[in-house]
């Protein structure tokens, strides 16, 4: 692995375990066992290391909030798989989220790029629900379903900070779970069905 992206995988995990205010470059390089000097050649100073984790993040995720052809009939399942793949990349990026107001207060460029992170994952969204209400699996009004990709949103955002302020595990199939309980009254009886099934699988 080169040097730079040892740099980032060992930020990462340091920003994960202790949260990104309460780590230093000079801790990072010692984590490494390299000189300052050689982590300050790839990054000049924490905030760029956070654009870098913060990019790498994205990337991963690009292909993933492609929406998927119009003509396209995904299984129900495949909507929840979705779902489980995209809080599995919060929980890995977990830091960016824990003190998201403050990081992005401190960080203007980060803030722009999480805002148009978070544009691209509502379009993804209201795109898939739109697919389901195409398909007549999914029911209710343009506002409705608006809300909904909100409510998605949030809760995708900070369900997994707020088992860790109860003092609980990461539980991804917990968040999963709870986005299928905010999407279900929405579906038709068969969906709502096919949904419950899943739901008895991501619970027992």
């Amino acid at each position: 692995m080169k040097t730079r992206e040892r740099i980032l995988e060992c930020a990462l995990q340091c920003f994960n375990a202790r949260g990104e205010a309460n780590v230093s470059v000079l801790e990072i390089a010692t984590e490494l066992g390299i000189s300052p000097g050689n982590l300050y050649y790839h990054f000049r100073g924490k905030e760029p290391l956070v654009l870098a984790l913060f990019e790498r993040f994205r990337q991963e995720l690009a292909p993933l909030l492609q929406p998927p052809p119009n003509d396209a009939r995904l299984a129900i399942e495949d909507y929840w798989l979705f779902l489980q793949l995209l809080v599995e990349r919060l929980e890995a990026y977990r830091f960016l989220f824990q003190d998201l107001a403050n990081l992005a207060e401190r960080q203007p460029t980060l803030a722009r790029g999480v805002r148009a992170w978070l544009a691209q994952l509502k379009h993804c969204l209201a795109s898939l629900l739109a697919q389901l209400q195409g398909q007549a699996r999914l029911q209710g009004e343009p506002s409705v379903i608006s809300e909904l990709v909100e409510q998605i949103t949030l809760t995708l955002l900070f369900a997994l900070d707020y088992q860790r302020i109860l003092g609980r595990r990461a539980d991804i199939e917990q968040v999963v779970y709870q986005l299928m309980m905010l999407v279900s009254p929405h579906l038709s009886d068969a969906s709502r069905q096919d949904t419950a099934s899943l739901a008895r699988r991501y619970r027992g």
